[in-house]
């Protein structure tokens, strides 16, 4: 590898080369190649990249993969150059031209690399003539009349590489990509913000296809009910998908499908035509998604040609802006993830219209699991146990096979698999392992084989040997062996009978990955089809419900789709081996709260509550899959999700914890640094567990950023086995001996207040009386607020709302009420009488509390204390509730009060530790209480800046000196207090 120094000599003499042949290489028969050859390897070379794979590595594993080009209709079938990390993944695609071009005002070349790039999702990629050096934003969704200077972020001349070379150093030598540089590059250059995604545009046109479908299909096909349109309709587009990324991946001729809308122009004839192609499919892969034995209806089915032709046609350059040879399997999960939260529904006339799923509907949309979480949970299961295999074997069995043998009996599953996220997660990562295990063996012959100086029979030998494992001449993985792994060590279930099928399309489409037409023909030369039949791996079903849901005498109506699910009769062979290795995924977020909602009756709790013992009495149903993958898994197996964080710190929540601590016999919990699914208000966490009794003392909770990991505390297993005890996701060791400090000897908030919740004015079948009815509050009541008043009336007393309060501040109400029973939740007068502390739900950095002497009224959204014995000063309690040890408390010992806007709830109020000191000791901090009233209320009557600053140092001043006396009287060391201070 170069230095930079020698880098930039390198460039210098290729820059010096082209400007003194510049005419030659202009001419239009310098063809690209030559281009390449003579100029823009040689360049990147220089930069570090292992242009030439000069050290041997499989496909896999080469820095620059070189793409042979096909041109087809104008259009180039795949990128000339993907630079990559070490391990595959891709960081930018480089198209060559030759100098003749006009990179600078060419639209053609700009569109293939922009559409290159944003549909491998790459932040940015380049095209290059020598000559010329563009830089294109790839975030941006390409269109094929955007002019070439769209999305430019650089663009360079030969002629000024030596004054940047800086910036190309910087930004795409190896060495500063290894050191983040081309990260920070992108970060700083790149605009992402109202972008359109590749994953959320293939979801618009898959939404798209599938209403079309929909709509044409129930028009033309009136025998159809609603089950069977959705089926035909799910069918038809994913066979024409698959069969369209294997033409783009070179496994079927470019353009079969396009041929189908040149022939017959009887209606209907396309889809016959489209048919036949099906059939030929099902010949060649065998994999179930063209199996016309179990598809009775396809065959049967008129579709208007203006339909298919409509379909087709937006699947073809240059109207199509994918480019299926570099779009990931995984990007096509994410959209197809979105694409199963609706589902065709017939209407009156038997006409189709799309809606979304009520769970869907109720949880506000569908949130596909972010590639690093699934990264994660697959490489602390699958990657620890092959580990494992490789430890228990040894380097010497490992190299006559016997470790892959012990890899083939793993069996992962995923009980809510969804798109197959996390099962394409698993496979991807067994493909991998496999290859790196044979890469060693396959370089090693190779040498052999190249040795000339070695006996002729040394390297026949060798050439021999190679040949005998199961790669390609290329170093791929056979397709026999790829089928072998996702065969032998993948497993799924959903309730979604589309789900399933989608699971399968991606799996299969990441089996065909790496193939080519000649790969194919090879395998059916041996009578072999090119893919596996997944009906025995991946399963529709209830995960929750067996089948003895028959022996119950419910009524669960005719709509209700329980469809139960035996595990022992549809995995027969993985059970008689005691279960599953490895259980993982991204089980449903359904509390039991929205059971109702979802149109789920009791019958089905009653079921669910003499089945599963660890549940909440609520049943959520993401805490029982947390039980169904203990229960699925062997013994030393490990299961993985991501699930809500609730069950880590709920109080009702507690059999969840004794059930997950009981079986495991090692535990991780990683709390994810940044919100993982936007636009839901539940924060999530990912368990790793160990099946088995506890073989370690403790258990470890992380932090997580993408996958870098780093550890929060290790916790004590005995402390937390009963369930009782919640677990701080986000403390130390120190910070929750602290909490237990904090807690010790002390009593209870309500042992010696009384506490309750302002009043709830107006509600729909409320308590209170009407002022426009006879009869309960109506909606007219909570519309026009009868009892309110903008100005003081008679009889009428002013009103708090939590926005008025502000800390140790005299409240200034806007609003007044005329109170009484005709409330709808008036409470007890005495908490609007006398001295009392009125506190705001949502919280501040600390509790916002104050002092309240008026008979003022307050809404809900305030707390009233009000101490029950006169020597319990509300100044000195004040002190303790707006302090920052106690908002440390609340906001460790009660993880759920942490969202976006986090709200104290009144039990958890009433619960609040107080150190109750003599009158003596009380006198100093109720000093300064009032002391701080007196400022506070000083400050509302200035309007000087200068007399401001001053009275805001005193109220700071004032306030650290309060905390510190309630840190004294909690008994605080000077490492305590810096463990509250930090984390406020």
């Amino acid at each position: 590898m170069f230095t930079k120094e020698e880098a930039y000599n390198q460039i210098s003499s290729l820059v010096e080369r082209f400007t003194e042949q510049l005419p030659s290489y202009k001419k239009s028969d310098y063809n690209e190649t030559q281009t390449r050859l003579d100029f823009i390897n040689p360049f990147f070379k220089a930069l570090g990249w292992d242009v030439d794979n000069s050290q041997g590595n499989a496909q896999a594993y080469r820095e620059v993969i070189h793409e042979d080009k096909v041109k087809i209709g104008g259009a180039t079938k795949a990128p000339d150059y993907s630079f990559r990390l070490p391990g595959g993944k891709r960081l930018f695609f480089v198209e060559a031209k030759k100098p003749s071009v006009l990179v600078k005002e060419d639209v053609a070349p700009a569109y293939q690399v922009r559409r290159y790039g944003w549909n491998a999702k790459l932040p940015i990629s380049l095209i290059t003539d020598f000559e010329e050096f563009a830089v294109y934003d790839c975030t941006k969704k390409p269109n094929q009349n955007d002019k070439a200077s769209k999305s430019r972020i650089k663009y360079l001349t030969y002629q000024q590489y030596l004054n940047e070379f800086d910036f190309i150093w910087d930004t795409f030598s190896k060495s500063s990509v290894l050191k983040g540089s081309f990260d920070k590059f992108v970060v700083s250059d790149t605009n992402k913000k109202g972008t359109a995604t590749v994953d959320k545009e293939f979801l618009a046109s898959l939404d798209e296809w599938r209403i079309m479908l929909a709509q044409n299909i129930a028009l033309r096909n009136q025998q159809l009910n609603e089950d069977e349109l959705n089926f035909v309709v799910q069918q038809t587009l994913d066979r024409i998908i698959f069969l369209r990324i294997a033409e783009d991946r070179s496994v079927e001729p470019y353009g079969e499908l396009k041929k189908i809308t040149t022939v017959g122009k009887e209606e209907g004839s396309y889809f016959q035509s489209l048919f036949h192609l099906f059939k030929e499919a099902d010949s060649k892969y065998n994999s179930g998604l063209f199996d016309f034995k179990k598809d009775t209806l396809s065959k049967n089915i008129t579709i208007d040609n203006k339909v298919i032709k409509t379909i087709v046609t937006q699947l073809y350059y240059p109207d199509c802006p994918y480019e299926f040879s570099v779009l990931g399997v995984e990007i096509l999960g994410s959209a197809y993830e979105q694409f199963l939260g609706k589902q065709i529904k017939l209407s009156a006339g038997h006409k189709a219209v799309i809606e979304e799923k009520p769970e869907v509907r109720k949880a506000g949309g569908v949130y596909y699991t972010p590639q690093y979480i699934v990264d994660y949970i697959v490489e602390n299961t699958v990657g620890k146990l092959l580990k494992g295999i490789e430890q228990k074997m040894g380097s010497k069995a490992l190299s006559f096979g016997e470790g892959l043998g012990e890899a083939a009996k793993l069996k992962i599953v995923d009980p809510a698999c969804g798109s197959g996220s996390f099962l394409i997660g698993a496979y991807s990562y067994l493909l991998n392992w496999h290859l790196e295990y044979y890469k060693p063996q396959f370089i090693e012959l190779s040498e052999k084989a190249a040795d000339n100086n070695s006996l002729r029979r040394d390297r026949e030998d060798a050439i021999k040997q190679r040949n005998k494992l199961p790669l390609t001449p290329d170093a791929n993985l056979t397709t026999h062996l790829k089928k072998q792994i996702l065969l032998n060590n993948i497993y799924g279930v959903d309730i979604d009978t589309q789900a399933v099928e989608v699971t399968k399309l991606s799996l299969l489409l990441k089996c065909m990955e790496g193939e080519t037409g000649s790969s194919i023909n090879a395998v059916m030369r041996f009578g072999e089809r090119v893919l596996p039949t997944l009906d025995d791996n991946i399963k529709s079903g209830n995960s929750l419900i067996d089948m003895d849901f028959y022996d119950t005498e419910f009524d669960f109506g005719e709509n209700r789709k329980i469809k139960p699910f035996s595990w022992k009769n549809g995995f027969p062979k993985v059970f008689k081996e005691g279960g599953f290795d490895i259980v993982i995924g991204n089980p449903p977020y359904v509390f039991g709260r929205d059971w109702k909602s979802l149109g789920i009756g009791d019958e089905m709790k009653t079921y669910l509550g003499s089945h599963y013992k660890s549940s909440p009495y609520q049943l959520d149903f993401f805490s029982i899959f947390m039980e169904k993958g203990i229960d699925l898994v062997k013994e030393s197996g490990f299961t993985s999700f991501i699930v809500p964080n609730v069950w880590l710190t709920n109080t009702y929540s507690s059999s969840t914890r004794k059930f997950i601590l009981a079986n495991s016999s090692e535990l991780k919990i990683a709390v994810p640094e940044h919100k993982v699914f936007e636009g839901i208000t539940v924060d999530t966490m990912v368990y790793i567990l160990k099946k088995g009794k506890a073989k370690t003392k403790s258990f470890i909770i992380s932090k997580l950023t993408n996958l870098e990991e780093s550890l929060i505390s290790e916790l004590d297993f005995k402390e937390y086995t009963s369930g009782e005890k919640p677990i701080s996701t986000s403390l130390s060791k120190g910070g929750i001996s602290l909490i237990e400090k904090i807690e010790n000897n002390t009593i209870p908030l309500s042992d010696i207040a009384d506490i309750t919740r302002g009043v709830h004015p107006y509600r729909t079948g409320g308590f209170g009386k009407s002022a426009f009815s006879n009869g309960q509050q109506i909606q007219k009541d909570v519309d026009e607020r009868p009892y309110h008043s903008k100005l003081p009336k008679s009889g009428y007393r002013p009103f708090v709302y939590g926005k008025d309060l502000k800390c140790f501040t005299k409240i200034e109400p806007t609003e007044y009420i005329l109170y009484g029973k005709w409330l709808a939740e008036p409470r007890d007068e005495k908490f609007f009488e006398g001295d009392r502390i009125y506190s705001r739900k949502i919280l501040g950095q600390t509790l916002i509390v104050t002092i309240e002497k008026e008979n003022t009224i307050a809404d809900q959204q305030v707390y009233i204390t009000k101490p029950r014995d006169k020597s319990t000063s509300i100044y000195y309690l004040s002190a303790i509730l707006g302090s920052k040890l106690i908002s440390f408390f609340i906001r460790n010992y009660f993880d759920e009060v942490n969202d976006a806007f986090p709200q104290i709830k009144v039990g958890q109020l009433k619960s609040l530790p107080i150190k109750i000191e003599s009158e003596k000791k009380q006198a100093e901090i109720i000093k300064l209480v009032l002391q701080l009233l007196k400022f506070n209320s000083e400050k509302q009557q200035t309007h000087t800046p200068d007399k401001l600053n001053q009275l805001e140092a005193r109220i700071k001043y004032t306030d650290d000196k309060i905390n510190q006396l309630v840190f004294d009287l909690y008994g605080l060391s000077e490492e305590e207090r810096g463990i509250v201070e930090n984390i406020l």
